[in-house]
């Protein structure tokens, strides 16, 4: 029952192995925010080479293999069978759209060909439109990069590390008057408090595991029972965490101090930060080349 804690989803795993521990935390935000916000409207191909990219910087990003080789797989499968459910699933548009003039028209030397067959696949009841294979695909693709993106970010850099690249980007906000060195202290707290929540979920499972719970005796009404009891008790722990750590902060009288505050000094990567920054440029360059519709 620890398969939770053997899949270092969204935890930092601390450790000095791996380039990508050494980049600066801001281009990790810029990359993230590139990988997530190039595939929008961007045609299936280059959907499917964020993914290519996304499991080339896994492999080739120096962390441990026990990092990702148990998470990987769930995060694939877990995006194959969405998209394959969104390729199954009747697609909006089932047919394309007619033509609006007569074909007699157009008079051309040679016929056209024939147009591409609207259905893909067929076994049954089941069909794959082309409607609905894109959708497959940028449902899976989608899926992929989202949790695998952030999967990246979170595991290779430690919290106090993000808090302060979010204040460093944000620092331009301060003339707005926005507390951004407050925000921040308020994101390392929200991750800090990430593996409390993995742990409660874990002894709740553990709980329902020793009692040996028969779950095809209980029938669907009964799963549904357990699950929300579950689900009512874990947010009844969270809200309990969450108070003890507000008393313990007000213990201190309150007192927070600023994520540069809190950041050990990095050892200076400038090489590496340069030629991730061009590889970044490249991918946007690359995406307004090849990336359109």
């Amino acid at each position: 029952m620890d398969w939770l804690r053997q899949l270092p989803l969204g935890q930092y795993v601390a450790g000095s192995s791996g380039w990508l521990r050494r980049v600066d935390p801001r281009l990790k935000y810029a990359w993230s925010l590139a990988l997530l916000l190039t595939p929008i409207l961007a045609n299936a191909t280059w959907r499917l080479a964020v993914v290519g990219v996304l499991l080339l910087l896994t492999a080739a990003s120096g962390l441990p293999l026990r990092l990702w080789r148990r998470t990987l797989p769930v995060l694939l499968a877990l995006s194959l069978a969405v998209g394959l459910l969104a390729a199954l699933l009747p697609s909006p548009r089932e047919q394309p759209l007619p033509m609006q003039r007569p074909p007699q028209e157009l008079q051309l030397s040679e016929p056209l060909p024939p147009p591409p067959s609207w259905e893909l696949w067929k076994a049954g009841p089941l069909r794959v439109t082309r409607r609905s294979a894109e959708l497959g695909v940028n449902s899976a693709t989608l899926l992929f990069t989202v949790l695998q993106s952030a999967n990246l970010l979170l595991v290779s850099t430690s919290p106090e590390a993000l808090a302060w690249g979010l204040t460093a980007l944000l620092r331009p906000l301060r003339w707005l008057g926005i507390p951004v060195d407050r925000l921040g202290f308020q994101l390392l707290l929200a991750l800090r408090f990430l593996p409390l929540v993995q742990e409660e979920l874990q002894n709740l499972l553990r709980a329902v595991a020793t009692r040996a719970v028969n779950l095809k005796q209980l029938g669907w009404r009964g799963v549904t029972s357990l699950v929300l009891a579950i689900a009512e008790r874990l947010l009844a722990n969270v809200l309990l965490r969450a108070e003890q750590g507000a008393e313990a902060l007000q213990a201190r009288g309150g007192l927070w101090r600023a994520p540069a505050q809190l950041r050990l000094p990095p050892a200076p990567a400038r090489v590496l930060d340069t030629m991730a920054l061009a590889a970044l440029v490249l991918l946007l360059v690359l995406r307004s080349r090849y990336g359109n519709i």
